[in-house]
């Protein structure tokens, strides 16, 4: 089991520590809901340092970005991210990631922490240009600071300007006195922020001087429980739920960040599913009557009959019903269709509904 360099200030706070990834990773401090409606309404930090972090650069970067990943990097300019994947050669999904432009010849990209070992060598394989390809995984920290009062609570302790600092877009900087800290104005919570990418030994100064910017503004910890509940709210894919080896992209709705102006790794057979249809589309749904619904639970129509299953569900602390994602079959993904999840003998009553669930 790793450890993030943090782990013994995690345990200190009291946090409950559960196996993730590989990692010993705080699940949650307080409890879900109150963690949740932090972030919603004020300020939170995740620790999510479990996640990785490549760097490829030389005069060849954009053209192994361009294979491997699906959007098209080509209009990235100095300073701004993009979400997009790394299908792989059999239809499916190796990971979804996210990448950096810092300059013409480096790009960083932050991948799954659960893929780490197997996004690099995907990467590595079809590195056929020469481009220098490093794993920074283990040598940088990741912290996210979420939510409505997350920039202003930060502006104190960074040179960086968080009021201008758009969506997607990251600049390099002064951050709690560190030098060379990327800020990002990317998260997994649909409530804005911050994510900052430091090195492992300057995290523990870091994480304590965020807690004392914001503590006025009533910061806490927050936990990988309350990250969850906050990204499913927002209809965010969850590597390993939502997606996956085997998940067609367009399935999962991913077609925003597909670009066919560019030949990448399959581009021809998900192309080919683009035009063709796919037989099951990811939606999401909320319950009408009471219950909970969970990973693996059946998706049934009227008569009962398995339509599908469920990928992610929650009871949502923000809207207090049940609610979830799934893959259904074509005929029953519109929005309004009525769909039943089987939890354990009972089929309990859904709405296929447009995501996010959560609206500010």
């Amino acid at each position: 089991m790793k450890q993030v360099p943090l782990n013994d200030v995690h345990v200190a706070l009291g946090a409950k520590m559960v196996p993730f990834a590989g990692y010993n990773m705080p699940v949650q401090y307080e409890g879900v809901n109150i963690e949740h409606d932090t972030v919603r309404n004020g300020v939170g930090v995740f620790d999510v340092s479990h996640m990785g972090l490549f760097k490829i650069s030389g005069e060849n970067a954009l053209d192994l970005i361009q294979k491997v990943t699906s959007n098209d990097a080509s209009v990235l300019v100095n300073g701004k991210a993009q979400y997009s994947y790394l299908p792989n050669d059999k239809g499916g999904i190796v990971d979804d990631i996210i990448t950096y432009k810092v300059n013409d010849t480096e790009y960083l990209m932050v991948v799954n922490a659960s893929n780490i070992d197997k996004d690099f060598e995907w990467i590595a394989s079809h590195n056929s240009m020469n481009v220098a390809f490093e794993n920074l995984s283990d040598h940088y920290s990741l912290l996210a600071i979420q939510g409505p009062k997350a920039n202003e609570a930060m502006q104190s302790i960074t040179n960086v300007d968080l009021t201008n600092l758009k969506f997607y877009t990251f600049e390099t900087g002064t951050f709690a006195g560190k030098e060379n800290v990327i800020v990002s104005a990317t998260g997994y919570t649909g409530s804005g922020g911050i994510e900052i990418y430091a090195k492992n030994e300057d995290i523990v100064h870091i994480w304590n001087e965020v807690l004392k910017a914001g503590e006025s503004f009533g910061i806490k910890p927050i936990g990988l429980a309350a990250r969850d509940t906050l990204r499913l709210e927002m209809g965010y894919c969850l590597y390993g739920n939502e997606i996956n080896d085997t998940t067609s992209p367009i399935a999962a709705g991913l077609g925003w960040v597909t670009k066919f102006t560019k030949d990448f790794v399959n581009s021809e057979a998900i192309k080919a599913d683009k035009e063709n249809g796919v037989a099951t589309k990811l939606i999401g749904f909320e319950l009408i009557d009471r219950g909970i619904p969970r990973h693996d639970y059946e998706i049934v129509d009227a008569e009962g009959n398995v339509i599908g299953h469920v990928t992610s569900g929650t009871q949502s602390p923000s809207l207090g019903k049940g609610i979830g994602m799934g893959y259904v079959n074509k005929e029953f993904a519109k929005e309004g269709s009525e769909i039943f999840i089987r939890i354990r003998k009972n089929d309990v009553k859904a709405q296929v509904v447009k995501t996010p669930f959560y609206k500010k």
